[in-house]
């Protein structure tokens, strides 16, 4: 379901995948070839929640926003199943590990890998390139040259499924 909010509407790309029982509220943008999976929940009605390209965000998450603090998520981001986005930034190409909370003003560096499970607390800065893990989220290593490509396939592959439903959708729309 995709809802008004105070005179704010979402703004939702063309090419982007949105499945069933998605709901999208208020001031919320989410941009070309994003894919958003079952049972998330985006609200935009605090404060902005900005989605880049080719963004996927599986099953089951939640974004939301604390007054004046917007959910900013670059291009190309992962966003794992059940991951919680609060107020956060998500910076280029980041990897954000299922069942993950990342909490108000933290910032996830580009290229970065936060494991499956992982608590980025309030302010917590994430280092570009490299794996954080746990809870306190800590930076364990640099990401390997096998860590970036196994990122970069499981990304363009969410962009691919996310297209081909997609087209499906199309189809059955027509």
């Amino acid at each position: 379901m995709i809802y008004e909010f105070k005179g704010k509407y979402p703004k939702i790309a063309e090419s982007a995948f949105i499945a069933d029982y998605v709901t999208i509220t208020g001031d919320v943008t989410i941009g070309e070839l994003t894919n958003i999976w079952p049972n998330t929940s985006i609200r935009g009605d605090v404060a902005p929640t900005i989605i880049g390209n080719r963004v996927s965000i599986q099953d089951n998450s939640v974004l939301h926003q604390s007054p004046n603090n917007p959910l900013m998520i670059e291009d190309e981001v992962t966003v794992g199943h059940m991951v919680i986005l609060h107020s956060c930034v998500i910076r280029k190409g980041a990897l954000i590990g299922m069942g993950s909370t990342i909490l108000d003003q933290a910032e996830i560096g580009e290229g970065a890998f936060i494991g499956a499970g992982s608590l980025v607390p309030q302010g917590k800065k994430i280092p570009p390139n490299t794996l954080a893990f746990g809870r306190p989220a800590k930076v364990i290593r640099e990401l390997t040259e096998e860590d970036i490509k196994d990122m970069e396939r499981i990304r363009r592959e969410y962009v691919e499924k996310g297209q081909f439903y997609k087209n499906l959708q199309t189809e059955q729309d027509s």
